[in-house]
């Protein structure tokens, strides 16, 4: 396996700048104030566009919402990705002996996520996950924002069960299962402020399960 993890996002088409102006109108205010509480006569009004404009660039709120969470998605993928390599390539694995070696990196790029999360929490979701969020304000299951939302769930899965595996951890689909409960229920907890520092427990929780499951340098 190649000891670079790319996890590349999908990418979009390219936007116009009247696009641009109402995609990052639209971030702003659904991340900060609820998908459900601004309307397009608002987000036009911020990103200095008409409503034709609007509809002509996206065609629907709801297209607007999966648009908005399909370029959170994108940037969480490469903000999570290249932090994560960057922790493996800084590593410090000399004592460990050379067979083991890709196992360790990769081990330290699981605990990397957390890391990369704790960040990213600061960073960008002072109100928590925007995916989460948006979940609960996005019932009909039909809702094409629901569709990237499960999208992005299902690909951070993914992507641990990668590093499981190369971490040669026993039960790998497992363990990363657990992982994304971690992952998740820090995210939730820090939008609360009810655990104090959230993202780190999980992550020495994380530390036992791969100790448990026989992971080189944990």
């Amino acid at each position: 396996m190649s000891s670079e993890v790319t996890g590349a996002p999908p990418t979009g088409d390219a936007l116009t700048p009247g696009a641009r102006r109402v995609l990052d109108a639209a971030a702003e205010l659904f991340y900060g104030r609820g998908i459900n509480a601004v309307g397009v006569d608002l987000i036009a009004k911020q990103a200095g566009v008409t409503k034709k404009t609007l509809y002509d660039r996206f065609g629907s709120k709801e297209a607007l919402v999966a648009a908005y969470l399909r370029e959170r998605d994108e940037r969480w993928r490469r903000w999570l990705t290249a932090r994560v390599n960057e922790a493996a390539e800084a590593a410090d694995l000399a004592e460990v002996g050379a067979p083991e070696q890709e196992a360790a990196r990769a081990a330290v790029r699981v605990l990397a996520t957390f890391d990369a999360l704790e960040r990213w929490m600061r960073r960008e979701n002072p109100r928590g996950c925007g995916f989460v969020n948006a979940a609960a304000e996005l019932p009909d299951a039909a809702h094409p924002g629901r569709q990237v939302i499960a999208d992005q769930k299902r690909w951070l899965r993914g992507y641990l069960r990668e590093l499981c595996h190369a971490a040669s951890a026993s039960d790998p689909d497992t363990l990363a299962d657990e992982l994304v409960l971690l992952h998740e229920g820090a995210m939730v907890l820090s939008g609360l402020a009810i655990v104090d520092a959230p993202v780190r427990l999980a992550r020495d929780v994380a530390v036992r399960a791969l100790a448990q499951r026989g992971v080189v340098g944990t």
